[in-house]
């Protein structure tokens, strides 16, 4: 199957994650079905303490589901496990138009370079990775070969997905 994939990347605080939420709005808007990816560098938890879940992975569980009628979440345990590359989760989803992949710097999808001004003394990645294509930043860039775009100009991005992507209509 082929699966349209398309990620934001840059440093710690360079508006990813904001950038991430307007372009699966604008997607979504457009009447595109989107699902995420999004690569944590850290320990994290979905699940809180005390929950019934929690307490099944707690005692051993690999996996657990979470359903109701409203949703419903799968929750693996790595355990000794390898963390998983981005090309297995990405074949566990379901079946969508396009998904955004928020982080994996180091994966070879097309990918846009957030950039913000409080964080220009960051090396920008784009100088080592040829799978970015685009750059998205709060302040003015010169000397770049590629777009340049304004980091809340969401509309103007997501056009140059769809373009990138063949997802235009």
């Amino acid at each position: 199957m082929m699966r349209r994939v398309f990620g934001i990347t840059g440093w710690k605080n360079s508006g990813k994650t904001t950038l991430t939420e307007k372009l699966v709005a604008e997607f979504a808007r457009r009447g595109w079905k989107v699902s995420t990816v999004k690569h944590a560098h850290h320990d994290f938890d979905i699940d809180k303490p005390g929950a019934d879940s929690f307490r099944h992975r707690q005692a051993g569980a690999t996996e657990v589901a979470i359903v109701s009628d409203r949703r419903w979440a799968l929750m693996h345990e790595l355990r000794d496990e390898d963390e998983p590359t981005l090309d297995a989760i990405l074949s566990r989803l379901g079946t969508c138009d396009i998904v955004l992949v928020e982080g994996y710097k180091r994966e070879a999808h097309s990918k846009i370079e957030t950039r913000r001004l409080e964080a220009k003394d960051r090396a920008p990645l784009s100088a080592k990775d040829p799978h970015i294509v685009a750059i998205a930043a709060d302040f003015a860039v010169a000397g770049e070969n590629l777009p340049v775009f304004d980091l809340d100009d969401t509309k103007s991005i997501v056009d140059f997905i769809e373009r990138t992507t063949g997802l235009a209509r």
